[in-house]
């Protein structure tokens, strides 16, 4: 597994600021956010302005591009982010699932846009990944296995948040192992109790709630999981870098304390 954080912790400040810290902290890679009003990283309407200094912070920093996250499933913007993603050497685009929980409606409406959105994901070599989010058509591991069952292209993959299962009333180390043969992509913090919300930032760094985050990753490492382990934190935008730092730092330190327990480092 490659450990890394998603960019949007240090949202309030530049990307050379995300790459210093997340460096500092020991990470093997970012994952650069694309989040429109939470960070100005990877600003897609600028991607071709902003590639050449993403390499070389990337190169500068050594930290592997693991992962983008842009939320939208707006046909234009994904194209922005999967032409993005092949230019700057990014292999996974996250995005959100949208839609309306427990509404069939809304549910064909997101499986049609995620399957034209993988197909072209394909197009462009790249994967396309969607995780369960709370109130979104996609929000626990039921409707996350009927979306595996209804959008076959191998670029599709999912993208599993523990904090969003657990914030939806389910275990996610059972949820992770139903869904573990498509998942491309994991997005990982703590959470404390079971309100709609993730919490302050610094509450969500791994080891501060309720999350088994050990037997999560056990998990991962049992059925030889390989891919990105990435930190999402937000809320943080008006948060000073050493706090975010902190919390970077925090949450690598049980990482990997996770996988030493269960012999995968």
């Amino acid at each position: 597994m490659k450990l890394g954080a998603n960019s949007v912790l240090f949202g309030g400040h530049n990307m050379e600021t995300a790459f210093k810290y997340i460096a500092m902290a020991g990470y093997d890679g970012i994952e650069m956010s694309a989040i429109d009003g939470m960070s100005e990283h990877l600003v897609l309407s600028r991607w071709r302005e902003l590639a050449p200094e993403i390499k070389r912070l990337s190169i500068d920093y050594g930290l592997e591009l693991l992962a983008m996250e842009q939320p939208s499933q707006d046909a234009d913007i994904m194209e922005q982010a999967f032409q993005a993603a092949v230019e700057i050497g990014i292999p996974i685009v996250n995005c959100g699932p949208g839609g309306t929980s427990d509404d069939e409606e809304s549910w064909h409406k997101v499986i049609d846009s995620l399957g034209n959105l993988a197909q072209t994901a394909e197009r462009y070599g790249v994967t396309l990944c969607v995780k369960a989010h709370v109130g979104g058509s996609i929000y626990n591991t039921p409707t996350t296995l009927r979306a595996m069952e209804e959008i076959s292209s191998p670029a599709f993959g999912i993208d599993m948040d523990p904090s969003h299962i657990h914030r939806a009333g389910e275990n996610p180390v059972e949820a992770i192992a139903a869904v573990i043969s498509r998942v491309k992509h994991v997005h990982i913090r703590d959470c404390k109790g079971r309100e709609p919300g993730p919490g302050k930032p610094e509450m969500q760094a791994n080891g501060r709630g309720d999350i088994d985050l050990v037997g999560y990753i056990r998990v991962l490492h049992e059925n030889n999981y390989t891919g990105p382990l990435n930190l999402e934190v937000i809320g943080a935008k008006d948060y000073d870098a050493a706090q975010c730092g902190a919390i970077a730092a925090e949450s690598r330190g049980h990482m990997q304390a996770c996988l030493q327990a269960c012999g995968a480092r």
